[in-house]
């Protein structure tokens, strides 16, 4: 009696069956409940992501702060700032070239110290009469700044509250709608403080300054489009976005969409279009954006704009956010990076999330896959306590755990997918915990219950085993006919020597890449990576037909993918001054009879291959460096897929063999075969080889010459090889006992 009957037996005890199904169901009942708590854990994992990989800050995002900072405020006096002031800022901004100026600031009140605020306090009498003419023909502050603003590509902000005075402004840019009618999905509020008439007029966008604050006031997510009392109301970002471009409208695509599968069901908002940029949101037209680490180069001083001291390349063509960032004077937000940011920065983050691309997205399905998940791992968990020792059971739950985590991290880190690993994480924890308890009590009777059962004729310590150990993994094989591959890069160490470690990872992933993608793509099966050479077989463990061919097709887009990413180094090393070294490889192709299965040993096996065929396919990838080619095969394969461009070079006997192969040369697929221009090659290369064979060594060479003239430049390393041998031949004039075959010594 194994253990796996044990544990069939310890199912069917209802407690043990009871208790499971009851942690079971309260933690899926929890997870579909969501409560605040799973929320709250679910942010504090997210943050944790962004702080453990933020977004890299990139110096040339077209986005800058213009900060009025204590440096500012000590040169020009406390804030608020004259309208004048910021009407000249505008105006330097506007003449360096800025795309968009965005101020993260509300002017719904005229500016108190314009002169005609000044001339109203004073007390009646001649003084103020004199003062009063004197100043009849002055400029009011408010009428300077709208001249600034319309002059400039100028976005100023609004406030969307629960209260407000005053009718909405109108919108600067049109609205249009792709399936349902956003308005129902959209955060709404009733009223809006919007900018003095005069200078939202003046303005070319309006935006939102509006954020989106979790329950701890951590800005996570932030609406793009918002509901206002006039209807749809743009974010400050997004008009920043939308004036920079020259856009005239924003485009809003909802569920049932032309494109979008919603099945009839009102799901929300899909996505935003401003211009050429389009951004996926969440139902509510919100985004998640992925923080970067505060970058003083973000930030240029206003001070230093006001003085002509900024440089031009900081403003020319550069979104620009102005805000106060000054200590007691500035907007405050919480974010997943930082405990205190500046709002104006958080724009400025916003709009680099944008533009990059890198917002983070919590797909709509994001629950019901961990529910999925939280049931899977708690399964896997209580199973494992069904079938191994604690000390496994808790490796499993651990390394479940540690899987999630990871799988969650990767998917962030890559994709900017948010899922929560906490939800099923504890679900494991639950499985483990209950389990072991309640498989603890269990134990006691079943470890009595076994030894009444066996102690009669089986000895204690035999028993003692069928309760502790499961059974062991067998060994085995079998034997079937493949086509095996190897390849290999040519000169390995001169081609990565003075890359550094990070440049030869990134050089063998895109290598390793697409040769991989050439294998799996044509069913083939990646035995092992040994450095940078690739063992490959086709044909096991399922049967593929025509697998040579298919082997065959595959070393072909291999030999096609290795001259892509030559192109593309060749380029980069181009851009940067570089000397460009490229790339070569060389493969050897067999089919023959090979034992295929799990190699190793009880403790470790692979699914691998072992034979003589197996050992001839890495001799013949060897022997490309003899012949100074790329790709050989043996007689073998050129009969199993005859239909292909093959070149036959005669035969060889490799190191470890006593008969002759037949090796042949791929030059290309059956299109290439059936072109006149490769019967023309073939024939005159036929033609060679018969003068070899027929030991015409002065008529072989002068063929292998002329060949060595037409062909293109990848063959004709081969052709030079051939006439050296020929031209070799001919000046030793070998006696009768000399054979066609080659002799290679290489492994």
């Amino acid at each position: 009696m194994t253990r796996v009957a044990v544990v069939r037996g310890l199912w069917r005890r209802t407690p043990l069956y009871l208790t499971l199904s009851a942690a079971a169901a309260a933690m899926l009942a929890f997870g579909h409940a969501q409560p605040r708590l799973l929320d709250d854990l679910r942010n504090f994992v997210f943050d944790s992501f962004q702080r453990l990989s933020p977004r890299p800050y990139d110096p040339d995002a077209p986005v800058r702060v213009v900060a009025v900072d204590e440096a500012s405020l000590a040169a020009f006096g406390q804030w608020p700032w004259p309208r004048t002031r910021l009407a000249e800022l505008t105006g330097r901004l506007a003449g360096a070239g800025a795309a968009a100026v965005a101020f993260d600031c509300l002017f719904a009140e005229p500016d108190r110290s314009s002169l005609e605020f000044f001339v109203r306090e004073l007390p009646e009498g001649p003084a103020r009469q004199k003062i009063e003419a004197a100043a009849a023909g002055a400029i009011p502050n408010d009428r300077l700044f709208a001249g600034a603003i319309a002059a400039a590509p100028v976005v100023l902000g609004m406030t969307l509250s629960e209260e407000g005075a005053g009718p909405p402004p109108p919108p600067k840019a049109g609205v249009a709608i792709a399936g349902d009618d956003p308005a129902e999905f959209l955060i709404a509020f009733p009223s809006i403080v919007a900018p003095l008439p005069e200078l939202a007029e003046a303005a070319r966008g309006l935006g939102a300054t509006n954020w989106q604050p979790d329950r701890d006031q951590t800005v996570r997510r932030v609406p793009l489009v918002a509901g206002g009392p006039s209807g749809v109301v743009p974010s400050l970002a997004l008009e920043a976005l939308r004036v920079a471009q020259g856009a005239s409208t924003i485009v809003i695509r909802s569920s049932n969409a032309s494109g979008e599968a919603a099945f009839g069901r009102r799901t929300g908002v899909n996505a935003v279009k401003v211009g050429e940029i389009e951004i996926a949101t969440g139902a509510s037209g919100d985004i998640r954006p992925r923080y970067a680490a505060a970058a003083p180069q973000r930030r240029v001083s206003a001070a230093d704009v006001l003085t002509g001291r900024a440089p031009r390349a900081a403003i020319d063509g550069r979104i620009i956010l102005i805000g106060v960032v000054a200590v007691g004077a500035g907007d405050i937000r919480a974010t997943p990076l930082e405990p205190a940011s500046a709002g104006v920065d958080i724009h400025a983050q916003l709009l680099e999330s944008l533009l990059s691309g890198a917002l983070l997205s919590r797909p709509d399905w994001a629950p019901g896959l961990e529910l999925v998940a939280a049931a899977l791992a708690y399964a896997l968990v209580a199973l494992a306590l069904l079938v191994a020792s604690p000390f496994v059971s808790a490796s499993v739950a651990a390394g479940a755990v540690a899987a999630i985590f990871g799988g969650a991290f990767l998917a962030f880190e890559r994709h900017g997918l948010l899922f929560d690993p906490a939800f099923p994480s504890l679900a494991a924890a639950l499985a483990y915990s209950v389990g072991a308890l309640t498989l603890w009590r269990f134990d006691q009777l079943q470890r009595r219950r076994v030894h009444n059962a066996f102690g009669k004729f089986v000895a204690p310590a035999v028993v003692d085993r069928l309760v502790e150990h499961p059974e062991r993994l067998a060994l085995g094989g079998e034997t079937r006919e493949l086509t095996v591959m190897f390849s290999d890069l040519r000169d390995f160490s001169g081609l990565s020597e003075g890359m550094s470690a990070q440049e030869l990872t990134l050089f063998m992933n895109d290598y390793l890449t697409p040769m991989t993608d050439a294998i799996l793509d044509s069913d083939g099966t990646i035995d092992k990576y040994v450095g940078d050479a690739i063992v490959a077989f086709w044909n096991a463990p399922l049967d593929v037909a025509g697998h040579p061919r298919k082997a065959a097709l595959a070393v072909l887009e291999m030999r096609a993918a290795l001259a892509r990413l030559n192109a593309e180094r060749a380029a980069r090393a181009a851009a940067q001054g570089r000397t460009h070294r490229p790339a070569a490889m060389g493969v050897g192709v067999n089919l023959g009879l090979c034992s295929v299965g799990n190699m190793g040993s009880t403790r470790r096996f692979d699914y691998s291959i072992l034979g003589d065929d197996v050992n001839l396919a890495s001799r013949l990838e060897g022997l490309c460096k003899t012949f100074r080619t790329d790709i050989l095969a043996s007689g073998a394969v050129r009969r199993a897929a005859p239909d292909l461009a093959w070149l036959p070079l005669g035969t060889t006997i490799v190191a470890g063999r006593r008969a002759p192969t037949e090796i042949f040369a791929l030059a290309g697929d059956a299109s290439t075969a059936d072109s006149a221009a490769f019967a023309d090659w073939r024939d005159a290369h036929d033609a060679m080889m018969a003068s070899y064979f027929r030991r015409a060594f002065a008529e072989a060479r002068e063929r292998a010459a002329a060949l060595l003239a037409r062909v293109e430049p990848q063959w004709r390393d081969l052709y030079g090889v051939l006439l050296e041998r020929f031209a070799a031949l001919e000046q030793a004039a070998p006696g009768d006992d000399w054979t066609p075959a080659w002799t290679s010594n290489r492994k």
